[in-house]
């Protein structure tokens, strides 16, 4: 009779969990606002999506697509993060621009759409 081996067993548990921990980092959080037709949104780019990045910028609709506008602050897990009010009733279009050379989407956007230029955008329905 053969016996399961317990670590092989514990290990799959555990990275189970550690899976489940790491999509924690991958949404985008939405906080809507009572007194305001306002929700701030914080916006993630996991590490894992960017692990040598030195600098992110948050580019879309909401800043006119201008890739100096609205930086990301370095977290001490290596994750970019920052976060805006939009007005609600509202869809908007973005991208991340990580060290002014390669464009992310974000892998849990509200949906994506096509761009001009060959690639999708991701969306964020407020």
């Amino acid at each position: 009779m053969k016996r399961k081996d317990p670590t092989k067993t514990q290990g799959l548990k555990k990275q189970k969990k550690e899976t489940s921990k790491k999509s924690a980092h991958f949404s985008l959080k939405k906080l809507y606002l009572k007194t305001k037709a306002l929700c701030k949104v914080t916006f993630r780019l996991p590490k894992e999506a960017a692990p040598e990045a030195t600098q992110v910028t948050l580019v879309g609709d909401f800043n006119q697509w201008d890739t100096n506008e609205t930086p990301m602050q370095k977290m001490k897990n290596g994750d970019f993060t920052v976060t805006l009010e939009l007005a609600c009733d509202q869809e908007y279009k973005f991208r991340y621009l990580i060290d002014n050379s390669q464009w992310e989407n974000d892998w849990q956007a509200d949906r994506y759409v096509p761009n001009g230029h060959g690639s999708d955008d991701s969306i964020v329905a407020i």
